[in-house]
């Protein structure tokens, strides 16, 4: 009893806070709700970032769906990756059931329905806001990056770039860019390289085929307008609860070089769009990346680092990312650094090879005199999760092993006509998924091209009528060279020169008398 009273007071005096919060769950102990050992989420250091994890089935979705809840009602918007398409039901009220009410028992409080505000969005042609971006806007850093190319190609793609700003070719669609690529490797290969430098046709075709590559996963989709502006993602509904909006790609998760790039291009555009914020009282925007290893687990070192170092900065502009996947050690090391809060759902232990990652878990957490880590991440049920936070004070809060609460809205997903719905009433709708096709780089780069083929064919068929008139004048030149008073002519003109030449070196004979008319 004494060590009971014991944590609970470890868990006050770890999970008290004085601004905005919301209730996770309440802390177990020996597998026992602990009455009043509430844990709470201080919503000023949900912007540290944070990793939900554990086995399948174990309950991360449902998790993600409590936590972004939270933030709804806290008036802070949420933007969720969904790759398994099971989020779209957070728009609907749940339904009670008896789990539900055994739950509540156990930790106390009250549970409501609630549906929350969502707009859908997608990457392809699924129901929902369409997202693009065009090529100018994702600009020539990250376009070689998402390609993998090296420095030299890399640099290559920063003279197109620079070469269509100058000439006014507007890049807004791959599209775009690989007609740019044909004419710089040869129509205007000169035309470049005098203003630009040197270009070589085996850097130009390689970014090519890699274009193409990223065309096959289905990018062609994504490039190009109405460009989605992220201002977009930062709405609160009219009841004063923050927007949530669900980006449905469950038919890109087999194409995760197209995932990368439409996450590297939004985290780009959100730190080069939002002001620096310092310390807020709670998030401008938290995303939550489903299944993150996706991102990950085909990434180049580049890419990586790209989002290493975009995660650490993105922060400071009050932005809050949370990766959901089933082992942290599905995250780099350099991310998982970064990671405020933890919430870690049972492992499982099958293989030698799952003890040891559960053990490198473990040693992720704070030291805890009343559990011992290692065996507790076999053992907790599911809805159950350690969970460990940072204070406002930016300290790790005690670990805590959880009965979380449960999603107050519907816990599955919502049928066709609810999907239609929220479609047809959606203005993000109307104002996006309106096809544009602009003027651009192709479009002119054609008529160009048209035009000098067109000079050409001119300059071919007004040819032969040149090659006659030379004609003519050739032989009408012959005509008088071989004429009598032309040759004439030219010996009288011999004559005089000959006899010039000689007077001159003093060899020119007698003179004689000169005639006169008079």
């Amino acid at each position: 009893m004494a060590n009971q009273e014991a944590f609970l007071e470890y868990i006050k005096n770890g999970y008290t806070f004085k601004g905005e919060h919301f209730r996770l769950g309440c802390a177990m102990l020996n597998g026992e709700v602990v009455t009043g050992a509430d844990v709470m989420l201080p919503l000023k250091t949900l912007n540290r970032h944070g990793l939900i994890a554990g086995a399948t089935g174990t309950g991360k979705t449902k998790t993600l769906q409590v936590i972004a809840e939270g933030l709804s009602d806290a008036s802070v918007p949420v933007m969720l990756m969904d790759i398994k398409g099971d989020l779209s039901g957070i728009a609907a009220p749940g339904t009670s059931n008896a789990k539900i009410e055994e739950r509540y028992a156990k930790i106390g409080g009250t549970w409501s329905a609630a549906g929350y505000p969502v707009e859908l969005l997608s990457l392809s042609h699924e129901k929902g806001v369409r997202l693009r971006a065009t090529v100018t806007e994702f600009g020539p850093v990250l376009l070689s990056k998402i390609l993998e190319l090296n420095d030299t190609q890399a640099g290559l793609v920063a003279m197109i770039f620079k070469y269509c700003d100058d000439n006014k070719l507007p890049l807004l669609d791959l599209k775009d860019f690989k007609k740019v690529l044909q004419f710089v490797s040869d129509e205007g290969k000169k035309e470049l390289e005098k203003d630009y430098g040197k270009i070589s046709t085996t850097s130009t075709g390689t970014i090519l085929r890699k274009v193409i590559e990223l065309e096959q996963q289905g990018a062609t989709v994504f490039f190009g307008e109405k460009s989605f502006e992220v201002d977009d993602l930062m709405h609160i509904g009219e009841d004063g609860r923050g927007k949530i909006s669900i980006v449905r790609v469950t038919d890109i998760q087999d194409r995760p070089k197209l995932f990368s790039t439409f996450m590297l291009s939004l985290l780009a555009e959100l730190y080069a769009t939002l002001p620096e914020e310092g310390d807020m009282d709670k998030p401008k925007l938290v995303m939550f990346i489903d299944e993150a290893h996706l991102i990950f687990q085909e990434a180049s070192d580049a890419l990586l680092q790209q989002i290493e170092t975009i995660i650490k900065l993105i922060r400071s502009k009050g932005v809050g990312i949370f990766f959901c996947t089933q082992n942290p050690m599905d995250v780099p090391a350099s991310v998982l650094g970064q990671l405020g809060l933890k919430v870690q759902h049972a492992l499982r232990a099958f293989t030698a090879n799952d003890r040891k990652a559960i053990k490198q878990t473990a040693e992720n957490y704070p030291l805890s005199d009343f559990y011992k880590t290692d065996e507790l991440l076999t053992q907790i049920g599911i809805g159950e999760a350690l969970v460990t936070c940072l204070s406002e004070k930016g300290t790790p809060t005690p670990l805590a092993a959880t009965m979380l609460v449960s999603p107050r809205s519907r816990m599955d997903i919502l049928n066709d006509s609810e999907l239609d719905g929220l479609v047809n009433n959606s203005k993000l709708v109307k104002k996006y998924n309106t096809e544009v096709d602009s003027e651009s780089a192709y479009e002119i780069l054609n008529a160009k091209l048209e035009e000098a083929a067109e000079r050409t064919k001119a300059e071919e068929e007004e040819a032969p009528a040149k090659k006659g008139r030379a004609k003519e004048e050739k032989g009408l030149l012959e005509t008088i060279i071989t004429s009598s008073a032309a040759r004439q002519a030219g010996r009288t003109a011999a004559n005089v020169i000959t006899r010039s030449l000689l007077g001159a070196l003093g060899l020119g004979g007698k003179s004689r008398k000169k005639s006169s008319w008079f």
